[in-house]
C-alpha cells in the first residue's frame, strides 16, 4: 500500500476531502521526521514508537574488491511496533 492509497482509504472512510487528508498526512510525516531527527521519540499508543537507534562503528567488507572498509558509528530512524500491533500481525496466519 502506498501513500496515495492510504489517503484514498482514509478519505473514503471518514468522508473528509482527499486534499485535507493529504495535507494532514504530509504534516504528520514532517512532524515525525522533525522530532525523530532531534533525537525525540514519537509515540502513538496502540501503534508504536518512532525512535532513533545508534549503530556502532564496525569493519565491513567490500567483497568485489576484497578490502576492509571502516564504517563509523551513526544513527538511524527506526519503528518499534506496540505489543497490540505485533500481536495482531502474529494472528494473521
Amino acid at each position: 500500500m502506498i501513500k496515495a492509497e492510504i489517503i484514498k482509504e482514509i478519505a473514503k472512510k471518514t468522508g473528509i476531502e482527499r486534499a485535507v487528508v493529504e495535507a494532514t498526512i504530509e504534516a504528520f510525516m514532517v512532524a515525525v521526521k522533525e522530532h525523530v531527527s532531534n533525537n525525540e521519540t514519537v509515540s502513538l499508543r496502540g501503534f508504536g514508537n518512532f525512535i532513533v537507534k545508534k549503530r556502532a562503528a564496525k569493519i565491513a567488507r567490500n567483497i568485489s574488491k576484497n578490502t576492509a572498509i571502516s564504517l563509523p558509528a551513526h544513527y538511524i530512524p527506526a519503528f518499534k511496533p506496540s505489543k497490540k500491533f505485533k500481536d495482531k500481525v502474529k494472528k494473521m496466519v
